[in-house]
């Protein structure tokens, strides 16, 4: 009997060698941002899973495995896409996949990343107490109508890739009281609708740990409130995956706070689908991971055991960005320019024929 529990030991422990590293540590966060989704539905868009069968795009990501959908939200952009509107329509339908929420506020009416924070044209002549009001309030009634629809969300995010700070001139963080005036508005009207709902702050440039040590230095001495720090991280645009890490690594331990990819994605392949220039056109955008459905699968696991493996617990987890931004006629990235494409289709979770590629399975189980 001993030498046969000798054995059973023995092969358990082989069985356990065997599992991949995240097979006994699957992450809180397995997600997608799905921002373009209704647009793309409204002009036709197809998904399928990767069997070929045509379904609701949040129910094959959800059967994939993940977990979790992102949607930004701007205040009055010229196609009328990217609203509360939308937002409450699509979180319905996730919520119903037993899905989780992350809301984007933009505070503008079109893109807001590092390089532009344009104010909304409404709120372009307000005097800095009615911005901030406005910023309040705006909030506010995005996340209280996801409340009241039974939708709350569970993360937001105040501002988008705030590197420069939001809503320029006025608060970019050349004037940080500004900023953190600004930022806090935010944090309070979205703790004013959930307790619960956790807040984000979100800087592009995942692998500087030079920005990040100097923002939330800096956000920590003019009082700047938040729950979770979250970053951008595409290997072709910010550094290596070691600067990734130590950077990701740093910023959780240093600020004690949990640690979010919020944006990241690799290519499936070179070849464009909507005459479109796609942004990424190399066939090996980062040393060692091709533009295939095996190397986009990589990356991505690569980037989530990175995540998986900040101290104390602290990585919760990461979304690919426009996980379903095919390339649909009418779906492109100029809201004020129907005959724009996205240059992102080649980045999709869908693959040209519309199916689930690889990848979504992926993500799903990390």
């Amino acid at each position: 009997m001993k030498r046969i529990l000798t054995a059973l030991l023995l092969l358990a422990a082989v069985l356990v060698a065997q599992q991949p590293a995240h097979a006994h540590a699957r992450l809180p966060i397995r997600g997608a941002d799905i921002s373009s989704l209704a647009k793309s539905e409204a002009y036709g868009g197809v998904y399928r899973d990767a069997r070929g069968r045509r379904g609701d795009a949040l129910r094959i990501l959800s059967q994939a495995g993940l977990n979790y959908i992102r949607l930004k939200v701007w205040v009055n952009p010229a196609d009328g896409y990217n609203t509360k509107t939308q937002v409450l329509a699509v979180a319905r339908r996730a919520k119903a996949q037993g899905m989780k929420l992350l809301v984007d506020f933009h505070y503008s009416d079109t893109w807001a990343d590092p390089g532009k924070q344009f104010k909304p044209a409404a709120w372009e002549a307000l005097p800095f107490e009615r911005l901030t009001r406005a910023v309040y309030d705006h909030t506010y009634d995005v996340l209280n109508a996801l409340r009241r629809q039974g939708t709350t969300a569970d993360m937001v995010q105040i501002g988008n890739e705030i590197n420069g700070g939001l809503l320029w001139p006025d608060g970019s963080n050349a004037n940080w009281p500004n900023t953190a005036a600004l930022l806090n508005a935010g944090f309070d009207a979205a703790k004013r609708v959930s307790r619960s709902t956790k807040v984000v702050l979100h800087l592009a440039n995942g692998g500087d740990n030079g920005l990040y040590r100097w923002w939330f230095d800096n956000a920590n001495t003019h009082g700047i409130r938040y729950d979770v720090i979250g970053l951008s991280y595409y290997g072709y645009w910010h550094g290596t995956l070691e600067a990734f890490q130590a950077n990701i690594n740093d910023v959780a331990t240093r600020y004690r706070r949990p640690v979010v990819v919020v944006e990241t994605a690799y290519p499936f392949t070179t070849a464009d689908d909507d005459a479109w220039e796609n942004i990424i056109t190399s066939p090996e955008p980062y040393p060692g991971y091709q533009a295939t459905p095996e190397g986009q699968s990589a990356m991505l696991t690569r980037v989530a055991d990175i995540v998986r493996a900040v101290p104390d617990g602290l990585g919760l987890g990461l979304f690919t960005w426009e996980a379903t931004w095919t390339g649909v006629k009418g779906n492109g990235w100029d809201p004020a320019d129907p005959t724009t494409g996205n240059g992102w289709e080649n980045q999709a979770l869908f693959d040209y024929d519309d199916r689930a590629l690889p990848a979504m399975k992926v993500l799903g189980h990390l």
